[in-house]
């Protein structure tokens, strides 16, 4: 029974963090944000002494509770080693292995320095909540996306609208190729070595590992029932049961509850693990304790007789919002892309505080990138913040209504962002002009584009020293807030006449 609830909320909890990294409507944040913002590495990073705590005592009671079930890299494992375990004669596949010590905490202590060092960028490539992130927004949400619009296509034809299609493109290279990478080597190891990754190379399993050594409960080896079979054994994922010594390596463990269903009589048990109901059962060091003669054989009957039915539902609400496709006129030309303007500072997101909060508080998750309703944000391909977003304002701008990034960032490197008149007193940055490219000076044209798309007023036309009919744009820097929509508007290609310089530390109009 333990085991089935145990997978039970595991696939929930999995199915719904993904569609997180999935949904482009923004609903399931409403509803189920909050899942993103108790994963152990954003908590701490955002100061969550809540969740930490939490979590903490979840471990010190039930054990790596959290590996099972909260984690969702921890799952998408298990479910290719079940796979794997599919396979004719793989099912007792695992052997004991011993603690490898030094790479463990070798990891975990490098992992801590990059951190404290401000090169979050190099340590996250082994943090589970971010691997899983980048692996879900740069390999699930295209399939989802194409998958959506192969729906809108259908619906359209018979005249329905219960589906709109959505742009998918790629957002960045660096992070295709990490994603692609860390599932290549997560599925090489889970189809191998089950919980291999969680309990060798994983900081989060780590730390957690060194609270589960002394949880309250955990599956306990009752010496005097076990007919050393060893079947337990062969069938842990966490390779941490030694089935001749009759040992648990409690800080592999990620309490599957998989022992519990293999062990035909009945020898181990999820209990208490101290007390003098534990005298009867072995401790670590496996010394054989008689066993108290059972006063009914059916007590050892598994419950699994009674029906357990869970229904998970989750119906993908069906946006009505009527939606039209934008498309070229026959015989006009298509717009030259624009090019990545002379930027000594690239802005970050209103409610970062500055660039070195930003940057040290980021996990590079990616749920920011992929919630970003103006396609504004898109990882760095930088080395020194590599995956970690940035602005761009070629595809679009930060709106001032807009404040989806600060509510979803569940690190704390994004604060949040409450109000339109909070967001639109935050100054990210400042608009440049660029004269020699100003279709008036290039072309002899008047345009304002920029000074009529400004939504604070930070942008005034001038009349040219040149030509007193023609009209150049001027850019207040206390009234500008670095919101791109001059940038984004500016009809000058290759590289806009307009763009925004980022702010090192944000202030406040």
């Amino acid at each position: 029974m333990l085991r089935k609830l145990r997978i039970a909320a595991a696939v929930l909890y999995f199915a719904l963090i993904t569609l997180l990294f999935l949904d482009f409507t923004g609903v399931m944040h409403t509803w189920f944000g909050w899942m993103a913002k108790i994963q152990l590495l954003p908590a701490v990073l955002a100061l969550n002494l809540a969740v930490i705590i939490a979590l903490a005592l979840l471990t010190l009671l039930f054990g790596r509770v959290y590996c099972s079930v909260i984690c969702p890299l921890g799952v998408m494992q298990d479910i290719i080693s079940w796979f794997s375990g599919k396979r004719k004669g793989k099912k007792n596949r695992f052997t004991f292995k011993k603690e490898n010590k030094w790479l463990r905490y070798g990891v975990l202590v490098l992992f801590i320095v990059l951190m404290v060092a401000g090169l979050n960028a190099v340590a996250i490539l082994v943090a589970p909540y971010s691997a899983y992130g980048r692996i879900a927004t740069a390999l699930f949400a295209p399939l989802y996306g194409w998958g959506n619009n192969l729906l809108a296509a259908i619906s359209s034809h018979f005249g329905s609208y219960a589906f709109y299609p959505t742009e998918v493109y790629l957002k960045s290279l660096p992070v295709l190729i990490v994603a692609i990478v860390t599932l290549v080597v997560l599925v090489i190891l889970a189809w191998k070595g089950g919980r291999a990754w969680c309990n060798n190379i994983c900081p989060v399993g780590t730390v957690l590992g060194l609270l589960s050594r002394f949880s309250l409960f955990r599956p306990v080896i009752d010496t005097g029932k076990c007919i050393n079979c060893g079947l337990c054994g062969k069938r842990c994922k966490g390779s941490c049961i030694d089935t001749k010594n009759h040992r648990i390596d409690y800080s592999r463990c990620v309490v599957c509850f998989d022992c519990l269903k293999n062990c035909s009589s009945g020898a181990i048990k999820y209990r208490l693990a101290f007390g003098p109901s534990s005298n009867k059962a072995s401790g670590e060091d496996g010394t054989p304790q008689k066993a108290a003669p059972s006063s009914n054989k059916a007590q050892n009957v598994d419950g699994g007789r009674r029906a357990f039915i869970v229904g998970t539902a989750l119906v993908a609400g069906a946006v009505t919002v009527e939606a039209k496709k934008k498309k070229l006129a026959e015989g006009v030309a298509r717009l030259e892309d624009k090019q990545m303007p002379p930027r000594t500072v690239l802005p970050v997101p209103a409610g970062s505080i500055s660039r070195k909060h930003f940057y040290q508080h980021c996990t590079a998750c990616q749920l920011c990138v992929s919630e970003c309703p103006n396609k504004v944000l898109r990882p760095s391909a930088s080395l020194t913040t590599l995956m970690q977003p940035e602005m761009h304002f070629d595809q679009g701008f930060c709106r001032i209504e807009c404040n989806r990034c600060s509510q979803v960032c569940p690190a704390g490197a994004i604060k949040p962002v409450d109000s339109i008149a909070d967001k639109s007193a935050i100054q990210i940055g400042h608009a440049v002009v660029i004269p020699d490219n100003c279709v008036v000076n290039r072309d002899g044209v008047n345009c304002g584009n920029c000074s009529r798309h400004c939504p604070t007023g930070a942008i005034t036309m001038v009349a040219s020293e040149a030509n007193p009919k023609l009209r150049l744009p001027a850019v207040n820097p206390e009234q500008c807030i670095g919101c791109g929509s001059c940038e984004f508007h500016c009809p000058a290609r290759p590289v806009s006449a307009i763009y925004v310089e980022g702010h090192e530390v944000h202030k406040e109009r």
